[in-house]
């Protein structure tokens, strides 16, 4: 379950779970959509908006839609880039939000700081944050990504999880069919399930 709620709870740039400290330019936003296999072999949907109304700043939801336990979730999310992003040095974000679902009394909100790393190498990305489950105790989130060009595809590795929990161990890759749209996928492994998925981003 570990990947499942961090994943729930915090949307990077697909395909990464693991979030990035940047932001889109102000005054543009994207959609992303994508299919998952998430543990417990869960099948679920999401669709996931972002806008940056000012520099710096990007608003976030998603709506997932879980096909095996017929239920629905959704998240509202704020990104604050604190530091300006680097071409070859660090920069540094914060998230704040919150996730419920459908039928299900109360909220889990959920702060991550952001760290991203840009070098010849790549780009490195850093999580670490925490989640407060509605009446349960908060449980410590984390992650860890990177990232490189190569010719067409931008490749990643990343691991991610929380406190007390197996981490979750991904590869993935995108690749842009046009200007403004992107398709995406992962594949991974999480107390021994293998964990796909498979999507598109559209840039505005």
């Amino acid at each position: 379950m570990a990947g499942l709620l961090f994943s729930s709870s915090v949307h990077a740039g697909r395909p990464l779970t693991v979030d990035d400290a940047n932001t889109d330019d102000a005054g543009t936003g994207h959609v992303e959509g994508w299919y998952a296999r998430q543990p417990g072999r869960a099948h679920t949907w999401t669709l996931a908006p972002a806008y940056a109304p000012v520099d710096g700043l990007e608003l976030g939801a998603s709506v997932t839609r879980d096909r095996t336990a017929a239920s629905t979730s959704q998240a509202l999310q704020a990104k604050w880039r604190i530091t300006p992003s680097q071409e070859a040095g660090c920069n540094t974000a914060l998230v704040l939000g919150a996730t419920q679902t459908r039928g299900q009394d109360g909220t889990t909100p959920y702060l991550n700081g952001l760290l991203t790393c840009n070098s010849t190498w790549g780009a490195t990305h850093l999580n670490l944050g925490g989640q407060r489950p509605s009446g349960g105790p908060g449980m410590a989130t984390w992650g860890l990504a990177h990232e490189r060009e190569f010719g067409a595809a931008t490749l990643h590795v990343e691991a991610f999880g929380q406190r007390l929990a197996k981490p979750t161990f991904q590869v993935g890759a995108r690749t842009s069919l046009t200007s403004r749209l992107q398709l995406d996928a992962t594949v991974g492994r999480s107390n021994r399930e293998t964990l796909v998925s498979v999507g598109l981003k559209q840039s505005f």
